[in-house]
C-alpha cells in the first residue's frame, strides 16, 4: 500500500521509538533543503533523534509530521543560536594573514576593563539585564524569562544599565536612544 494510503493515526498517543528509523530518510532529505549541507542535515536529524528519545513523545496525527515540526523547531533554534553568536569561517590557510585586530591593542583593554568593572558595579537588577541582553546576547523576551520579569522591565533596565556604564567611563553621547 502507498505510503500517502496509509491510515492516519488520530488521538493522542506515545510516539513509537523503534520506528523513528522508519522517516529517517525523508527527514534527512526535509533537513537538506532547510540546511543545504549534508554534513549540517545530518547533525540536524541526529539532533532531533536525540531530543525526541531523551524522553517519551505523546503525538497526536501522523509521526512524521510530528518530527517535521521538532525538525523545523531545532533548525529555528540553531540558526537563532548562530545568528547571535556571528562567528565568521577562516580557512586554515589564511590564518597567518588575520590582522591582530583591536584585542592587542592596550587602549582597548583598558577600556575593556573599564566597561567590565562599570557592570560589575551597577545595582544587581540593572547589571543582570545588561549581562543577559548586552554580554550574553539573550533576546528581550529570553532575558525577561531568566530574570523572571516582564519583557518592558528588561527594556526598562537594559536603558538605566547601560546609560550608568556609558557615564561611568565617558560615554554618554552612545546611549542617546
Amino acid at each position: 500500500m502507498p505510503t500517502s494510503r496509509l491510515p492516519k493515526p488520530t488521538g493522542a498517543r506515545v510516539l513509537d521509538a523503534n520506528a523513528l528509523g522508519d522517516h529517517l530518510d525523508r527527514l534527512l532529505r526535509a533537513a537538506l533543503a532547510m540546511c543545504g549541507s549534508r554534513a549540517d542535515a545530518e547533525d540536524l536529524v541526529q539532533e532531533v533523534c536525540l531530543r525526541v528519545l531523551t524522553k517519551p513523545r505523546v503525538v497526536r496525527g501522523s509521526d512524521l509530521a510530528y518530527l517535521h515540526g521538532v525538525l523545523r523547531n531545532t533548525f529555528i533554534t540553531n540558526y537563532q543560536t548562530r545568528a547571535r553568536r556571528k562567528t565568521m569561517p577562516v580557512e586554515p590557510e589564511s590564518l597567518r594573514h588575520v590582522p591582530a585586530g583591536a584585542w592587542g591593542d592596550p587602549e582597548v583593554e583598558t577600556l575593556a576593563r573599564e566597561v567590565h568593572r562599570a557592570i560589575a558595579d551597577l545595582p544587581p537588577h540593572y547589571r543582570d539585564a545588561v549581562v543577559a541582553v548586552d554580554v550574553l546576547g539573550l533576546a528581550y523576551s529570553e532575558a525577561a524569562v531568566a530574570l523572571d520579569v516582564p519583557d518592558g522591565t528588561v527594556m526598562s533596565r537594559l536603558y538605566r544599565g547601560r546609560s550608568a556604564v556609558a557615564a561611568r567611563v565617558g560615554a554618554d553621547e552612545l546611549v542617546a536612544a
